[in-house]
């Protein structure tokens, strides 16, 4: 990627509102964030000539048909959560190749007011494991799955409920300056995060990331203007194991374990250089698991990079500014990708990171499945 960073930027963000119950459908909303994002990159929505969907969801066909479009390149990323991310990677290889000019990455869900998590289709890896092996004992949430890994980590280094906390707490703190946030106007106090209702020990309910209303959208183009905001390295990679998450060896590998490890290399650079981390918060925890794979610290340090407002506005590192999975809106990592445009561009307000310059993000997917990217601005 290093031979491209100087020219595929991501060029136009554009989302919806995010609410729990919004009265237009997937696709209406997919269209709305299309256009938006069109706009914010100064062109045509019939420029668009590549598309990036997000599988089991909103198909790219909807996307052409009620804008017209004339795509020459198109693909699917079956890797969850982690496509967000990893799709910048492909989008720019379309776009310095002449595959493309302009690819869409896009998002329309109705995570919220549509099908429960637990009722829809599982894309998950082992399908013959996960049927006669967890569902039939009743393991068939994410939040079960993944409070497994939580719960191996917490006997091997200790864990403390309040530094879970924490991250709940400064998600909703960002997200109150965040008035598009699905949380924002709603305050959460540590004393309401200890209270929360059990979900899948140890996650109580403000563990879990959101289920949302709404679309979000991400163009990748090849081009340099004053706004752009260039790609400078995007690296995936699969754990230890593709398809568990809690027998693995080391138990903490994740396929960011390694995509990060590409990218310091690729850049020459580490993670002192950034100025703000936007991390795939399906749960807390993984916001830790994530932090201490990608080296903001070493295994059984993440609690004190997080302690003392340390991911906070105005902490060591800066961490989803605009309330993440957890408090601004669920849609599967892209909504990060956006944050990230915006506060390299300056425009988050009251929640900007001052002189943000480099900011990582994260991707996480499937069971483990990881992606890594670090964006940078005019003045990088």
């Amino acid at each position: 990627m290093a031979g491209m960073s100087m020219k595929a930027c991501v060029t136009g963000v554009g989302n919806t509102e995010y609410r729990k119950q919004i009265n237009r459908s997937a696709e209406v909303l997919a269209v709305e964030a299309v256009v938006a994002a069109a706009a914010d990159a100064g062109i045509d929505p019939q420029q668009i000539d590549g598309l990036i969907p997000y599988p089991g969801h909103i198909g790219d066909d909807v996307i052409q048909a009620a804008l017209s479009l004339n795509p020459r390149f198109r693909a699917t990323i079956d890797m969850g959560g982690c496509g967000a991310v990893s799709a910048l990677r492909l989008a720019s290889m379309a776009v310095l190749s002449g595959a493309a000019n302009h690819v869409l990455l896009f998002r329309g869900l109705k995570g919220s007011s549509g099908a429960r998590k637990a009722d829809r289709p599982s894309f998950l890896p082992g399908q013959p494991f996960r049927r006669h092996l967890e569902y039939v004992y009743g393991m068939n949430t994410p939040a079960q799955r993944y409070a497994v890994l939580c719960q191996r980590y917490k006997h091997e280094y200790g864990l403390d409920r309040r530094t879970l906390g924490e991250i709940a707490l400064a998600a909703r703190a960002h997200a109150n300056l965040n008035p598009i946030a699905q949380m924002h106007g709603r305050d959460l106090t540590m004393d309401d995060y200890l209270a929360g209702r059990m979900i899948a020990d140890p996650y109580t309910l403000f563990d879990c990331c959101l289920e949302t209303d709404g679309a979000s959208a991400v163009i990748v183009s090849a081009r340099n203007d004053a706004r752009d905001i260039r790609i400078l390295s995007v690296a995936e990679g699969q754990g230890a194991s593709p398809d568990d998450t809690s027998n693995r060896e080391p138990f903490l590998d994740i396929g960011l374990t390694q995509a990060a490890n590409r990218v310091w290399n690729d850049l020459g650079m580490g993670p002192e250089d950034m100025d703000a981390a936007m991390i795939y918060d399906c749960f807390t925890f993984e916001v830790l698991h994530q932090l201490e794979e990608a080296g903001f610290a070493g295994h059984g340090e993440g609690a004190a990079l997080i302690a003392d407002g340390g991911i906070r506005l105005g902490g060591k590192l800066p961490v989803n500014t605009h309330g993440g999975m957890l408090s601004e809106a669920h849609q599967a990592g892209l909504n990060h990708v956006v944050e990230a445009v915006r506060q390299l561009r300056g425009e988050c307000g009251a929640r900007q990171v001052e002189n943000a310059r480099l900011i990582a993000v994260t991707g996480w997917g499937q069971l483990g499945d990881g992606s890594f990217a670090v964006l940078g601005g005019r003045n990088v």
